[in-house]
């Protein structure tokens, strides 16, 4: 029975703020209100009311194990904002608040758009449906191990190209320093080749000389 009456207890709560508006409207007109205020506090008690079933609804349902205590949370957390909502309705009906939205697409505000699904009827996964407190904390202790494990993996293989990217390093810094030993190697070769070249330069002019 929570599905209608969570969607009329929406339904109650918007149909009060109309009414306030209406109310409002007339007050400013200079007309009568009366009939309307005995509308909006029939309606606000009836919105008091339907909110209150709903919270038994859900106490007997985490009580006696029909639904997990995480689903619970999610459905304590919907009829807390329909709490919130009566209680800024009532303000509003005794001029202590600002005039109440009306949104037309919602049946209450941060609510159920009209055409989606109703969050009410949102089941729980297939994985934790079933399973009681103790149950979900085996079962997130055991995916936060699983995850462990693979920043573990993630971590070996990090350190393992470092050590490879070490010792690429080391490599590049041996190979820099034999190229620099064959430069030296080359520019005293050519040092060589030069001095012999003038060498040979000067017997074959004293050569030509003597002949």
């Amino acid at each position: 029975p929570r599905l209608p009456l969570y969607d009329a207890a929406c339904q109650v709560a918007q149909e009060v703020a109309e009414k306030i508006q209406e109310r409002n409207r007339y007050q400013r007109n200079g007309e009568s209100s009366a009939k309307l205020n005995v509308t909006i506090r029939s309606s606000l008690q009836n919105l008091r009311e339907k909110i209150d079933q709903l919270r038994d609804l859900l106490l007997r349902a985490v009580s006696t194990h029909q639904i997990t205590q995480l689903e619970g949370d999610r459905r304590q957390n919907l009829v807390d904002d329909l709490l919130t909502r009566q209680k800024q309705l009532e303000a509003s009906y005794k001029n202590e608040g600002p005039e109440p939205d009306v949104i037309r697409s919602s049946l209450m505000t941060g609510g159920v758009k009209r055409g989606v699904t109703n969050p009410w009827l949102l089941e729980e996964p297939e994985e934790t449906r079933g399973l009681g407190f103790g149950d979900l904390r085996q079962q997130q202790r055991r995916i936060i191990e699983e995850q462990d494990a693979g920043l573990d993996a993630l971590s070996s293989i990090i350190s393992r190209q470092k050590q490879m990217g070490q010792e690429i390093g080391n490599e590049l810094d041996e190979q820099n320093e034999i190229i620099d030993d064959l430069t030296n190697l080359v520019e005293n070769t050519d040092d060589k080749l030069r001095n012999q070249t003038r060498h040979v330069k000067m017997v074959d002019k004293k050569s030509t000389s003597c002949g």
